[in-house]
C-alpha cells in the first residue's frame, strides 16, 4: 500500500458535493453547454416551462418528460439521476442534492425509464427526451415536496488540487421539480440565534463601527416560503438606531430547512444599549408573522481598555510615590537597666 502522502488521482467528486442554482424564480438550467428543462410541446423547439410543478393526491401517479439538451459540438455522456432538494445552510441557495446522496422525499418518487437507469449520451447539438413518472406513496405528506432531475457528465472537466490530494471534477446541471400533495397546509417560520458582532475604531468616533446582524430562518411548516425579512434596533430611551425596512424575497426556504443569513450594519453605535429585532413575513401568507431578538452594550472596548490600562499604571505609581514618602517606623530607645539598682 502506497503511504497517506501518496497524491490519489481523479478522485470523482460532484462539483462543490451539491448541484447549486440561482436563488430567487426559477430559471432554466443550463451551464452554457448544456441545458436539463422540461420537454418542449410536441413540434416546439423550446418550453414556457422553467421547472416541473405537479399536483397529485397521495396513491397517484403523474408522468411527465426531461429534456438534455447539447449545446456543444461534441457528443456528451451524461447519468441522470432524481435527487431532493434543500437550501445550503449559508445563505440559503436552491441545492440538489449529488449522486451519492440517497433520496428519501420526493426524488425518491420519481421512477426513470430502465434506458436511463446507467448513462445517457447526447449528440452534439442534440437533445435526449426522458420520460418519467412521480409515484407519489399513499401515506405521503400533504404540502410541498421538492427536487429535481440531474444530469451528471460522466467527462472529468478538470483537477482541483486539495492539499495533497487531486480531485477530479464532474459537472451536473438539473430541473427542479415542485409537488403538492393536497391536504392540510400550514405555513410556518421562525427566526432563530439572532446575534451581532461587532468591529470598532481604535478611537471612538474618528470612524464608523461596523457590525454585522447575523439570524436563521427556519421553515417549520409544510410548504416552500419566500420570506421577507426587516431588521430594526432601537438604542436607550427606544431611540430608534436601525430600521431596515422589509425586503427581498430572500431566497425560497423549502420545508423542514433552516438558513443562515447575514445584515451588513455599517455605521452601528459606539456607546449605547442596543436591542435588535428581526422580523420575517411571507407575502404568500399574510398571517405568517415570525421574530426574533437580540440585545448588546456598545462600548468601545479599544479605548476603554486603553484608559482602563493608563488609569491602573497610574494608581500603581501613586501607590509607589505614597510609600516612598512615608516615614518608617520610629526606634524606642533602649531601657537603662543600670539605673534600676
Amino acid at each position: 500500500m502506497r503511504p497517506r502522502t501518496t497524491v490519489l488521482r481523479t478522485l470523482l467528486l460532484g462539483l462543490c458535493g451539491l448541484l447549486l442554482l440561482p436563488p430567487g424564480p426559477a430559471v432554466a438550467a443550463d451551464n452554457g453547454t448544456w441545458g436539463v428543462f422540461p420537454t418542449p410541446p410536441a413540434g416546439a423547439a423550446t418550453t414556457d416551462r422553467a421547472y416541473f410543478f405537479h399536483q397529485g393526491a397521495a396513491g397517484s401517479a403523474i408522468g411527465d418528460s426531461v429534456t438534455i439538451l447539447n449545446s456543444s459540438d461534441k457528443e456528451l455522456t451524461f447519468r441522470v439521476f432524481a435527487a431532493d432538494a434543500v437550501n445550503t445552510p449559508s445563505g440559503g441557495a436552491f441545492a440538489l442534492l449529488p449522486v451519492e446522496s440517497r433520496p428519501r422525499d420526493v426524488g425518491a418518487w420519481i421512477a426513470l425509464p430502465p434506458d436511463a437507469a446507467g448513462t445517457v449520451t447526447v449528440p452534439p447539438k442534440g437533445r435526449k427526451d426522458i420520460p418519467f413518472t412521480v409515484k407519489v406513496p399513499q401515506d405521503a405528506a400533504p404540502g410541498d415536496h421538492v427536487g429535481g432531475i440531474v444530469a451528471l457528465n460522466t467527462q472529468v472537466e478538470g483537477v482541483q488540487r486539495d492539499g495533497r490530494v487531486q480531485v477530479g471534477v464532474q459537472r451536473q446541471v438539473g430541473a427542479r421539480l415542485y409537488l403538492r400533495v393536497p391536504g392540510p397546509l400550514t405555513p410556518a417560520l421562525d427566526v432563530e440565534d439572532v446575534r451581532v458582532s461587532r468591529g470598532a475604531p481604535l478611537l471612538p468616533w474618528t470612524k464608523q463601527a461596523r457590525a454585522t446582524v447575523t439570524y436563521t430562518l427556519v421553515n417549520r411548516g409544510n410548504v416552500v416560503v419566500e420570506p421577507k425579512v426587516a431588521v430594526s434596533a432601537r438604542g436607550l430611551f427606544g431611540r430608534r438606531v436601525l430600521d431596515r425596512p422589509a425586503r427581498g424575497p430572500q431566497p425560497a426556504l423549502l420545508p423542514g430547512q433552516r438558513i443562515t443569513l447575514t445584515e451588513p450594519w455599517p455605521d452601528s453605535p459606539q456607546l449605547d444599549r442596543v436591542s435588535v429585532r428581526v422580523t420575517a413575513r411571507a407575502a404568500a401568507y399574510p398571517d405568517l408573522d415570525a421574530a426574533g431578538g437580540t440585545a448588546f452594550l456598545a462600548v468601545p472596548w479599544p479605548a476603554a481598555g486603553t484608559l482602563l490600562l493608563l488609569a491602573g499604571a497610574a494608581l500603581v505609581l501613586l501607590v509607589l510615590r505614597r510609600r516612598r514618602r512615608a516615614p518608617g517606623p520610629q526606634r524606642r530607645p533602649a531601657p537603662d537597666l543600670a539605673g534600676t539598682h
